[in-house]
């Protein structure tokens, strides 16, 4: 195992380079600049600022330098923001989005697996189809819909709860049950689909004709295996789970990353963009490579090489 993650991380390094040096080009060559605006600035103050920020320089010479800095981690200061380091806004707004996601992932999770659980057990009953259709509206309606929907409902009508901010447990309720929507309609699905196919696997007979209760059979025997595709699912998940919430945050203004990001690219503000993609970029392969660890862990038939 110590093998395999040392060639992981290794593998880590390339493909960080090319996501960044994507990245790099796709905001140099978009049309528009850092300093442009509704009111036209001075071409004296345009040029200070260019040569301030090193833009005045050939882009392989600008390049060289972007990459430089990012071995060491640094991403210098925002543009929109030149009092506050790249660094120090993507760990704010990770912060706020962290935990934005991981609430949605654990109702996700809370929701998704039992609902697969008993759509499996109940298969082609009442229950199998409710659970199912559930889960088709949950994936069919996207969650810019279902967000104003929410407030809508909950936050202009009932007054149950704010309907936007981030500033105590009752407005994270909305945003939460909006994002994870979608998530408890995939890991529903996932869930019925892989225990489908452990129950009526040879073990599954074998514990039920020593007696063992239908709880029991279900619950020790056949729920490790069958939840594998949703912890296989759970990695990428959990990364698009704290991107993926652009629309979210912005229906609620929510000062997560996700905003941030979308200031960015409004702003043309470089460095932010690409600090923010890389930081996205390095979080997905560590969530990738702890699912994998974790999937050779439930399942002994796994070898990792």
């Amino acid at each position: 195992m110590t093998t395999y993650v040392l060639r992981r991380v290794l593998l880590f390094v390339p493909t960080l380079w090319v996501i960044a040096t994507l990245t790099f080009l796709i905001v140099r060559l978009a049309p528009g600049g850092p300093f442009q605006s509704e009111r036209e600035i001075p071409a004296g103050a345009k040029e200070q600022l260019q040569r301030t920020y090193g833009l005045d320089r050939p882009l392989p010479e600008q390049y060289v330098r972007f990459l430089g800095n990012t071995v060491r981690g640094d991403f210098g200061v925002s543009y929109r923001y030149p009092q506050r380091q790249v660094r120090d806004i993507a760990l704010a707004g990770f912060r706020v989005s962290a935990e934005l996601g991981g609430w949605a992932l654990l109702l996700a999770v809370l929701a998704g697996v039992p609902l697969g659980v008993i759509a499996a057990v109940k298969q082609n009953r009442a229950a199998d189809h409710a659970v199912m259709g559930l889960a088709l509206a949950g994936v069919s309606v996207p969650n810019f819909v279902l967000a104003p929907v929410l407030v809508l409902l909950f936050s202009l009508t009932l007054f149950w709860f704010p309907p936007a901010l981030w500033n105590g447990p009752m407005n994270r309720v909305l945003p939460v049950i909006a994002l994870s929507a979608a998530y408890v309609a995939f890991i529903a699905r996932l869930a019925r689909a892989g225990m489908l196919e452990v129950l009526s696997q040879d073990f599954v007979r074998t514990a039920r004709a020593k007696g063992l209760t239908e709880a029991a059979v279900v619950i020790r025997h056949a729920l490790p295996l069958g939840i594998l595709p949703v912890v296989s699912y759970l990695g990428p998940a959990a990364a698009r789970v704290v991107m993926g919430s652009i629309v979210i945050e912005q229906a609620f203004a929510i000062p997560g990353l996700g905003r941030q990001l979308v200031g960015a690219a409004f702003n043309r503000d470089y460095t932010l963009v690409l600090g923010i993609v890389l930081f996205y970029a390095s979080l997905l392969l560590v969530l990738n490579l702890l699912v994998d660890l974790a999937y050779a862990k439930l399942d002994p038939r796994v070898e990792l090489s």
